[in-house]
């Protein structure tokens, strides 16, 4: 069972191109796919109602159906409000984000055999040359830039949690049983408090950016994560990961979307090409940054 979903676009301001692809795999295991990714992009350039580049990745938990709905229902609702509302984006991620948890405990609500499904959702909006994150779980959104991977989005996952707490170290935590357990997740109760960026990480002409689920991040090292979005384009890229993450075992589901950040060369511009300064990872998460919750930066 495999779904592709493949877009581009220019953004207004600054002239970034979006080109991506996300792919979703049901793996080597399980009989069903109860991920589910959305890749949109708004239909022309420069429209008042322009809301850039949206792509999530959801993974659904409660069971064989109850999870593939709860990820699908989530992804369906942040997809709608966040293309239909004139809010600000952090403030539509955050909408989207508690009518999508509503949405699911509702539908948990009125359907018994749907009862204590959840799923995790991890969404970035690129719009206006700048990067949003909205998150809740352990699905993982990462930006490449040059040859350092960050991880932007924090673990809400047990494990995760008692290693920011200095409870349990990195290794402890890998070689851990509890690695699964999701503190934090649409649907598992009436008051979300999901991540929302409420500034945007500037984007650069050359960046990578990573979307997945954990069937993918939990199987593959983030080093060859890196050298393959390095290396390919992102529908190739996308082809190569779920092949890792198969080869290694393949026993969760696994979605994976990449998107190149490209500047228009100067040639279809039709103006002489100007330098920009890049901007490095630790920069972009400085103290102080709504994206200083990254947690490892992995340098080839």
């Amino acid at each position: 069972m495999t779904a592709r979903a493949v877009n581009a676009r220019v953004d207004a301001a600054p002239a970034l191109r979006t080109r991506g692809a996300m792919l979703t795999h049901v793996g080597r295991v399980r009989s069903s796919n109860e991920d589910s990714v959305v890749f949109v992009s708004s239909p022309e350039e420069g429209r008042l109602d322009d809301r850039g580049t949206l792509a999530l990745v959801a993974d659904g938990m409660g069971g064989h159906a109850a999870g593939e709905v709860a990820s699908a229902l989530a992804a369906e609702v942040v997809r709608r409000i966040y293309c239909g509302s004139p809010l600000p984006v952090p403030e539509t991620l955050r909408t989207a984000f508690e009518a999508a948890n509503a949405a699911v405990i509702q539908h948990a609500d009125d359907h018994p055999e749907c009862r204590g499904m959840g799923t995790t959702c991890t969404a970035v909006a690129m719009v206006g040359g700048k990067l949003y994150l909205a998150h809740a779980g352990d699905s993982r959104a990462y930006l490449l830039r040059g040859d350092v991977l960050t991880q932007l989005s924090e673990d809400h996952s047990l494990n995760a949690q008692l290693v920011r707490e200095g409870v349990m170290t990195q290794e402890e935590a890998d070689a851990s049983t509890n690695g699964n357990v999701i503190v934090k997740a649409l649907g598992s109760r009436a008051e979300l408090d999901p991540a929302i960026w409420s500034e945007g990480l500037p984007l650069a002409d050359g960046d990578r950016v990573l979307l997945c689920s954990d069937g993918l991040s939990n199987l593959v090292p983030d080093v060859e994560i890196a050298a393959v979005l390095q290396r390919l384009p992102p529908t190739d890229a996308c082809d190569a990961l779920v092949e890792r993450a198969l080869t290694a075992g393949g026993y969760d589901n696994i979605s994976v979307g990449v998107f190149a950040i490209e500047a228009p060369k100067a040639a279809d511009l039709g103006v002489s090409a100007s330098t920009t300064r890049r901007i490095v990872p630790q920069e972009i998460l400085a103290e102080g940054s709504d994206a200083r919750g990254a947690t490892r930066r992995i340098k080839l």
